[in-house]
């Protein structure tokens, strides 16, 4: 080999493994990076699966610590597989819960796919990613062709899953389709053809049968990446709709803002890490600053990558303004007198929770006795206190986060 060749063959070397190290950043598992390496150093473009089953219309900032992770493929050249399961999301898979989740109607599943894919491309390069609904070869299965599929796999091993032996270990219910669901996902592979698959770290049972069917059907077994669940709000679930402690791709840039600013610190640190992808020696030299400020850069820029810089800009202004200078916002809610009561007169816990702003009277009423309810910048301490619909607009404040305006 000459010297020109020698000096190829190590950046090529070097290249790889910069990738191997970008692809295994902030992963919980990484299980056949040896593969890629091969296929990489023979310079394939990888195909990079990803299935999503759109059960819900909106994703949340969980979802994208793994599409953060097929945008890093897709960054260095390769080519994303973004599985749309309208057939899977018909289908339950607990993945860790201990319940089937809801069958959804296949209008209701092509509906909420449409909303994924906007969400999804705010994330992803469009043009590098291949869009597959699986429905594609589902719908052309017979009951012979399942029950071949279905003898690829024994009751053991899918009793190796973590949530099917604990419900089994307690006596709970185990269809058998949802028996099937790792199959059916993991047949997905061999359709696609995928050298990757990227999941949360609840798949990674299911992705680790793709890689055995694809093997059994003669392919290379795809290298399967699993990531971290991002926690909520609260610090200490995963994020979920469920709990109501997520922040939405399809959040108002001000409820973005707000939502950012009430995390704790240890949370904080986390977004940094799986949503911005700062690395822990940065994260480090950034704790050298006062947290209140490292929040405040990281909701700029969440919402910056959402609504643009003006938007950051915007809502930085804003927060400012209201909590720091114990401000009004600019903008804020208003509602018209007659909307929330029929009387000319009635009480702050009526007319508050009339705005459905609040999960209950009861809230409202917690809120006033703890002081944080304000009339027109004065503390309202009796949650029987009186409101008259007047001439002039009154402005009604709970905490430090909601204000709204009612008009006569």
């Amino acid at each position: 080999m000459g010297i020109i060749g020698r000096q190829l063959f190590f950046e090529q070397i070097m290249q790889t493994k910069e990738q191997i190290d970008i692809f295994g950043q902030n992963a919980e598992v990484f299980i056949g990076a040896e593969e890629l390496k091969e296929k990489l150093d023979a310079g394939k473009k990888l195909r990079v699966k990803l299935g999503v089953d759109p059960t819900r219309p909106d994703l949340t900032f969980g979802h994208m610590v793994v599409f953060n992770k097929l945008r890093q493929f897709q960054d260095l050249g390769h080519q994303a597989v973004l599985i749309i399961g309208d057939y899977t999301a018909c289908i339950g898979d607990p993945s860790g819960r201990s319940e089937l989740r809801p069958v959804l109607s296949r209008e209701e599943v092509l509906e909420n796919a449409k909303t994924y894919l906007e969400q999804a491309f705010r994330i992803l390069n469009e043009e590098q990613t291949e869009v597959v609904y699986n429905s594609e070869w589902y719908f052309k299965m017979t009951l012979g062709d399942m029950l071949d599929l279905s003898r690829k796999m024994t009751v053991a091993r899918m009793l190796e899953r973590d949530d099917f032996a604990k419900r089994y270990a307690e006596k709970t219910p185990i269809s058998i389709v949802e028996f099937l669901y790792p199959l059916i996902q993991g047949y997905d592979s061999v359709m696609v053809e995928s050298d990757v698959e990227l999941g949360g770290t609840d798949q990674l049972f299911n992705n680790l049968v793709g890689r055995d069917l694809q093997r059994e059907a003669g392919m290379s077994g795809q290298a399967v990446i699993t990531m971290p669940l991002l926690v909520g709000l609260d610090g200490k679930k995963k994020m979920s709709k469920s709990y109501d402690n997520y922040i939405a791709f399809n959040h108002s840039a001000r409820e973005m803002f707000g939502k950012i600013m009430s995390v704790d610190d240890e949370t904080m640190w986390k977004y940094y890490r799986y949503l911005m992808l700062y690395d822990l020696e940065r994260i480090e030299r950034m704790k050298a600053d006062h947290p209140m400020k490292a929040k405040k850069d990281l909701a700029v820029l969440m919402v910056t990558r959402f609504y643009g810089i003006e938007a950051g800009k915007a809502e930085l202004e804003n927060f400012e303004k209201v909590f720091s200078k114990n401000e009004m916002p600019d903008e804020m809610p208003e509602f018209k007198w007659a909307a929330l009561s029929s009387a000319e007169e009635d009480t702050v816990v009526n007319v508050m929770a009339a705005t459905k702003l609040f999960p209950s009277k009861k809230e409202v009423r917690r809120l006033i006795e703890q002081g944080a309810v304000k009339l027109d910048g004065e503390r309202v301490s009796d949650a029987f206190a009186q409101l008259k619909s007047g001439e002039k607009p009154m402005v009604l404040q709970a905490g430090k986060r909601i204000f709204f305006r009612v008009v006569p």
